[in-house]
């Protein structure tokens, strides 16, 4: 795993395109029509309502990245470290996230989540719980709400829960705020509050300028690019967002980036009647214990009730060409990865077939540090001046969709407002 090369490649690597001055200016733009993205958008344009917010996404449609291949879980904030921005986001994210989908009607259901380990990992899940009723409140969580709820439970008792359990599972810990959501219903109810978002809209180049920043468009099949002059410039590209940034900086402080398949697959067949609840198995507790690349192999159920099993982990090596899109080659699912899926569930599910399980789904994780490099929080950073900065996310995996309102309050509320 450590020979995975990275990519620090940046956005008009070639100078193809030669700087134009701005034919237009606005007070926002950002880049990026995934969740995240549109959670800033929303969030600009409800707090300023005079001021002009402006979004492009390179596809023809929101989320077609990350944001439309992942679990759709509302995470709880569990598994990070207690300082770190996953778990404040997270925590708070999960708590915009309930309020919004409950006035607004976005199918989602609380199911609640177990953690299951055999007798070996029970010092894993206790220190999850312990470290569950010690997390303090994040900046701007509800006093009135519980930060984390947990419950430790025997594995007799999980049974009792989820009778399909192995015999071998010694312990859970009960986690009651996880839940499942419909995240393009999600996205749909971002979009329809912001003013202008223009899909099919690649971004060509950025210049700094005196008073923000220059950024070249070009929109569906048009000839000539636009420019537009962007005095605040929120970076929210997802897998693309260090590219975009890299442009702005000298080589030496290009950020590097990774990226981690992760396969899903369906399934129908025995060893599942009657699962109403997540289950996720402990992490791995090897040389990798803290790593948080993955949290295994888990089962989710959708609103619909079907169950599926994912991601796993593979790691993407791109190709000579130093492509930043070469991951667009691997989102074919492989049934070749179904054996080890299986192998990794009916560690916790014994009774699962093989032959009941489908290939699903490929997402692609942004990840900007390499395998065996530890925990990686989120980065936010700010570049240019404080009245006109360039703010970019980056390494916005999961938690992300569960953090993206909570991301999108701390972008204007903390960085844009104070």
């Amino acid at each position: 795993m450590s020979s995975v090369r990275g990519l620090t490649v940046a956005l008009n690597t070639h100078a193809r395109f030669k700087f134009k001055a701005p034919e237009f200016s606005v007070d926002h733009l950002v880049v990026g029509g995934g969740v995240v993205g549109l959670a800033i958008a929303r969030h600009l344009c409800r707090s300023f309502p005079s001021k002009s917010t402006y979004l492009v996404e390179r596809h023809g449609h929101p989320g077609e990245e990350t944001s439309s291949r992942n679990s759709e879980v509302i995470h709880s904030g569990l598994y990070y470290p207690p300082d770190s921005l996953k778990t404040r986001f997270c925590l708070r994210g999960r708590q915009l996230l309930y309020k919004h989908c409950n006035s607004h009607s976005i199918p989602h259901r609380k199911t609640g989540k177990i953690v299951v380990a055999y007798d070996d990992q029970r010092p894993y899940i206790e220190s999850l719980h312990a470290k569950a009723r010690n997390l303090k409140r994040p900046p701007y969580f509800d006093e009135h709400e519980p930060v984390l709820p947990t419950e430790l439970i025997s594995g007799d008792a999980a049974r009792a829960m989820e009778p399909n359990l192995s015999p071998d599972i010694a312990a859970v810990l009960w986690c009651p705020e996880t839940g499942i959501i419909d995240s393009h219903t999600l996205m749909e109810s971002f979009e329809s509050d912001i003013t202008d978002a223009v899909y099919s809209t690649q971004v060509l180049r950025v210049d700094p300028a005196k008073n923000g920043w220059v950024v070249q468009t070009l929109t569906g099949d048009a000839q000539e690019p636009d420019a537009i002059l962007a005095h605040t410039l929120v970076n929210a590209a997802g897998l693309s967002a260090p590219f975009i940034l890299n442009s702005i900086l000298p080589p030496q402080q290009h950020i590097s980036m990774y990226f981690a398949r992760g396969s899903y697959a369906s399934y129908n067949g025995p060893g599942i009647a009657g699962i109403s609840h997540l289950i996720y198995p402990c992490p791995e507790t090897g040389p990798n214990a803290h790593a948080f690349h993955s949290l295994g192999t888990h089962l989710t159920i959708d609103l619909q009730g079907k169950v599926r099993f994912g991601p796993d982990l593979e790691w993407l090596s791109p190709g000579s060409e130093e492509k930043v899109d070469f991951w667009r080659l691997h989102l074919i699912p492989d049934s070749s990865r179904l054996p080890e899926m299986h192998s990794a569930v009916t560690s916790y599910l014994p009774a699962v077939s093989l032959e009941g399980m489908q290939t699903d789904y490929v997402g692609i994780r942004p990840k900007i540090a390499p395998p065996n490099s530890g925990f990686q929080d989120f980065v936010i950073r700010s570049d240019g001046s404080v009245k006109n900065p360039m703010i970019s996310l980056l390494g916005i995996e999961s938690p992300g969709l569960t953090s993206c309102m909570a991301l999108a309050e701390y972008v204007v509320e903390d960085l844009l407002k104070k």
